[in-house]
């Protein structure tokens, strides 16, 4: 497994900062985020240090895998049978402030198309 020692994701998944962890697994961690968008907003994170989806699918593609495992059971476990989002932000232009990555978990709320 890689990590970032300068990574604030990194640094959640070893324990050094606290997080609302809502699901965990092996190979992933998803927490409630800081500023949500929606009732219901959950990042989910591989436990390795990806920058982004395209590298994770590349170096671990089984994890990549396992995010929407997390996200299916999260989205369960919160009561989001109308409905969910599933979001990943690649590069500054994408709006990816946090390069370890992640995907969000939107839900609880209609949400617009187009997105934004």
């Amino acid at each position: 497994m890689t990590a970032d020692p300068e990574c604030i994701f990194c640094r959640i998944v070893a324990g050094e900062i606290p997080a609302d962890v809502v699901h965990e697994s092996a190979t992933t961690l998803a927490f409630r985020d800081l500023m949500p968008q929606a009732p219901t907003h959950v990042l989910v994170i591989p436990r390795s240090h990806y920058p982004n989806a395209a590298a994770l699918a590349t170096g671990e593609p089984a994890t990549a895998a396992h995010l929407f495992d997390a996200a299916r059971e999260i989205a369960a476990d919160e009561g989001l049978e109308n409905g969910y989002r599933l979001v990943f932000n690649t590069g500054a232009d994408a709006h990816q402030t946090v390069f370890h990555v992640h995907m969000h978990l939107l839900g609880g709320r209609s949400m617009d198309w187009p997105p934004g």
